[in-house]
């Protein structure tokens, strides 16, 4: 029997620009599909984030449930061209944008079953919400200040010494591969002029993506960071890709969670017929 087609959405997330921040392809299933095929289409795409939704439907939420919630709920996986991944933030915003965009919610509110737990997108308007010598060679020179090994992700977390530093570094992919971790976070203090408080850029052949546009997993570790040392809780911060991209960041210390605030846009939608 044939598979029904799969509904699918390409979305730039953290930007309100087409063909800028970071392209996700979400894919809409109504039916179970085995893992070979979720990463082959991910490979298909060829984009860093491939994500599937799969709507849950209130009957699999026991009524006595302590968890139970009255927000639309859907599982949701990530796949890059290599692998699938436990969390990715700028695939969440695109997934919350596509559902709330088309019309395949009615609440303002969306809850996603992910392999990192429950993660909760809310609608606001105007904005779909939804993380030292021998690096110095990695990094083409770029002055190091710290290194820091992120728990979110496995990632290391080195700051330089300016946003300059950051826009101009030209990374060397093949020695970051043999770095431990997944990749390499570098970040710096933004220039006072520009509007936001650090630039970051995020590298991670590893899995297949040798720079990430804008990573919301990435800015989880930088919150944490630049919280502590900055002593503030609220962030205007950009991804300084070539695509580039803007996030709104807010430490919430009381749950230890940071929220991640993001604008997208859809620019391509369509079936897969296999």
């Amino acid at each position: 029997m044939a598979k029904k087609p799969v509904k699918y959405w390409l979305v730039d997330a953290f930007t309100e620009s087409p063909f800028k921040g970071n392209p996700a392809a979400v894919c809409l299933l109504d039916e179970e599909r085995d893992e070979k095929w979720l990463q082959a289409v991910a490979c298909e795409f060829n984009i860093s984030e491939t994500c599937y939704l799969t709507r849950i439907a209130e009957s699999e939420s026991p009524a006595n449930s302590t968890n139970a919630s009255s927000n639309p709920r859907f599982h949701l996986r990530w796949f890059t061209p290599v692998f699938e991944v436990k969390l990715c933030g700028h695939a969440t915003l695109a997934a919350a944008h596509t559902l709330f965009s088309s019309g395949l919610v009615a609440s303002n509110i969306v809850e996603f079953v992910t392999l990192s737990g429950v993660l909760t997108a809310k609608k606001i308007p105007d904005i779909s919400i939804a993380c030292a010598s021998d690096l110095e060679n990695v990094l083409e020179g770029a002055p190091i200040v710290e290194i820091k090994r992120t728990t979110i992700g496995d990632d290391l977390l080195v700051e330089v010494t300016s946003g300059k530093s950051v826009i101009e570094l030209k990374p060397q992919f093949d020695a970051i591969v043999k770095c431990p971790g997944r990749g390499i976070i570098v970040t710096a203090v933004a220039p006072s002029d520009s509007g936001f408080d650090f630039y970051s850029r995020f590298f991670c052949p590893k899995a297949g993506i040798n720079e990430d546009p804008v990573c919301g997993s990435a800015h989880c570790a930088l919150a944490s960071y630049w919280s502590k040392k900055l002593g503030k809780l609220d962030f205007n911060a950009y991804q300084a890709s070539s695509r580039g991209g803007v996030l709104n960041i807010h430490v919430d210390e009381q749950s230890q969670r940071v929220l991640l605030r993001g604008k997208a846009i859809k620019v391509m939608e369509g079936c897969i017929t296999v």
